[in-house]
C-alpha cells in the first residue's frame, strides 16, 4: 500500500506501474489512455477507469 500521488494523507492499494504513482479511489483514471501501456491487461485502473467512462455515456 501506498500514498496517493495528489492526496499524500490518503492510503491506496492502486498503482499505475506505467508511472510507478499511486492513486485514491477519488484520483483512478488511466494517465496515458491513448498511449500503449504492457500492464494494461492486467490494470485495475484501466478497468475502473473503462467503466466509468461507459457510465458517463449511458447517463
Amino acid at each position: 500500500m501506498g500514498k496517493c500521488v495528489n492526496h499524500p494523507d490518503r492510503d491506496t492499494p492502486f498503482i499505475c506501474m506505467k508511472h510507478e504513482v499511486y492513486m485514491c479511489g477519488e484520483c483512478l483514471k488511466c494517465r496515458d489512455p491513448e498511449i500503449y501501456c504492457k500492464f494494461r491487461s492486467a490494470c485495475p485502473i484501466w478497468f475502473i477507469h473503462k467503466q466509468k467512462k461507459r457510465e458517463e455515456k449511458a447517463g
